[in-house]
């Protein structure tokens, strides 16, 4: 939701472009979809064995915990992905019937992530295609279905979501490469060694702050997130030197993921609040 909240303010100080109907629908739609999508990967890494009361720590994972039956995460993600899908006939109706192809492939990313007869999260292609789909895809669908255009400097401006969010993968995998390489997978952090996948981590979150201060030295974002932007990352690096020390494992992956998300959070703080400090400015 932090992408898609982003590029709609983002959208709003742009262009002065602000509809409640398409917003309420776009954000109902992101969140059938963002909950399917984790659905299904909760489904097929626990049939497929990758999930286990022997490698799994994380007690949201109900299906290993809490014995609920698998076909019942299964029937729910289809449900969602339906609701999602028949929004999406709703505001390409609104917009342009485009939306239905892009929307479409999208949905169907969300379920070969784990799905299908080669997992996209089995690859080193993950990062890219979490960061790629919820990063920039989802911006600049969601700057388009606000304001009915969308350009280059959208994409560009969506990099850094792309890169945080890459990052969060990362630091998944990162904990879960014990478990990961039990279950034969083949992620980029079971690919790269142990000091290329550390220097990863801090490329995607540290290039993430260098792109936004480019952005907006170069008029693509406001100015004011050369003042929000350094006092996210001062926080993020609080937050991620104490991941570090903590260690990313199988054990310590609830604390890994609450800090990564967290990161990504203080980012999107970041850039709402320039954009907010931008429209008080005005």
């Amino acid at each position: 939701m932090g992408t898609f909240l982003s590029a709609t303010l983002y959208t709003y100080v742009n262009t002065g472009v602000f509809q409640l109907s398409r917003f309420l629908l776009m954000a109902a739609a992101v969140l059938f979809i963002d909950m399917g999508t984790t659905g299904f990967n909760t489904f097929f890494d626990y049939v497929r064995g990758t999930d286990t009361r022997e490698r799994n720590f994380e007690k949201d994972k109900v299906l290993v915990h809490e014995d609920i039956p698998p076909f019942t995460a299964l029937c729910v993600s289809v449900v969602l992905f339906f609701f999602a899908a028949l929004l999406g006939f709703i505001i390409a109706g609104q917009t342009s019937y485009f939306l239905i192809l892009i929307g479409a492939l999208s949905m169907t990313i969300g379920f070969l992530y784990t799905g299908g007869p080669v997992p996209i999260s089995r690859t080193p292609l993950g990062e890219l295609f979490a960061g790629g789909f919820l990063g920039s895809v989802l911006f600049m669908i969601s700057v388009y279905v606000a304001s009915g255009t969308v350009s280059i400097a959208s994409f560009l401006v969506s990099i850094p979501h792309l890169l945080l969010i890459a990052m969060i993968l990362s630091v998944n995998n990162t904990c879960d490469k014990e478990s990961d390489t039990i279950a034969g997978r083949h992620t980029l952090t079971i690919c790269l060694s142990e000091s290329a996948n550390s220097i990863l981590l801090i490329l995607e979150w540290v290039s993430a702050y260098i792109t936004s201060a480019l952005l907006s030295l170069w008029g693509l974002l406001p100015l004011w997130m050369l003042i929000t932007a350094p006092l996210s990352f001062f926080f993020s690096w609080k937050v991620y030197r104490n991941m570090v020390n903590t260690g990313m494992s199988l054990k310590t992956k609830g604390v890994s993921m609450a800090g990564v998300s967290r990161i990504f959070l203080l980012y999107i703080g970041a850039f709402m609040g320039a954009q907010v400090l931008q429209i008080i400015a005005s």
